[in-house]
């Protein structure tokens, strides 16, 4: 009798052994997010001063008073919200400068998608005024769907968007609303 109650009670401490082995998972990043809100950034950084390169040439410069870092995000991306500078560079080394009063950086997309009061003045003397400016980082391409206004030269050309690469041979825009030529 006793024989069989030692085996009864081995048999359940083991199922219950087994049981908690088999139901323990692996929750190490669970437990590195205790205290970490999804919504608030991983890391605040002031003063950046952020260069991008390609090949060992730079390709942009990025400053801005703050970053705001979500990283930890299943999409992460990098936010300015104190406005932002942008220097971008072309293969002769040639500088265009982007200003906004916001922007955001998308990690995996390369994008850089730049709000409020953007302006940007190319090497070539052009200014380009819009409420929104995106600049894929991989193609070197600027882009908007938004209203501009481009000046070049003499002339000022209001549209309802922009596309051009970051060397402005291939400067245009979008849905023109007309051109008004200035005399200086």
């Amino acid at each position: 009798m006793i024989s069989v109650k030692n085996h009864i009670n081995k048999t359940i401490v083991l199922a219950f052994a087994l049981t908690m082995v088999f139901s323990c998972k692996n929750n190490f990043e669970d437990v590195k997010k205790i205290g970490i809100s999804e919504n608030a950034p991983i890391g605040v950084a002031e003063n950046m001063n952020l260069k991008y390169t390609d090949s060992g040439r730079v390709t942009a410069v990025l400053r801005s008073p703050k970053m705001l870092d979500f990283s930890n995000r299943d999409f992460p991306f990098s936010e300015f919200p104190d406005t932002v500078e942008l220097d971008l560079f072309d293969e002769d080394n040639k500088k265009s400068t982007i200003t906004a009063d916001y922007a955001i950086v998308y990690d995996k997309t390369g994008l850089i998608d730049m709000q409020g009061n953007v302006v940007l003045a190319s090497h070539k003397n052009d200014t380009l005024y819009a409420d929104q400016l995106y600049y894929d980082q991989n193609r070197e391409w600027l882009f908007t769907n938004q209203p501009v206004t481009f000046r070049t030269g003499t002339d000022i050309i209001n549209g309802k968007g922009f596309d051009s690469d970051v060397k402005f041979t291939k400067a245009q825009v979008l849905e023109t609303d007309g051109l008004i030529s200035v005399d200086e």
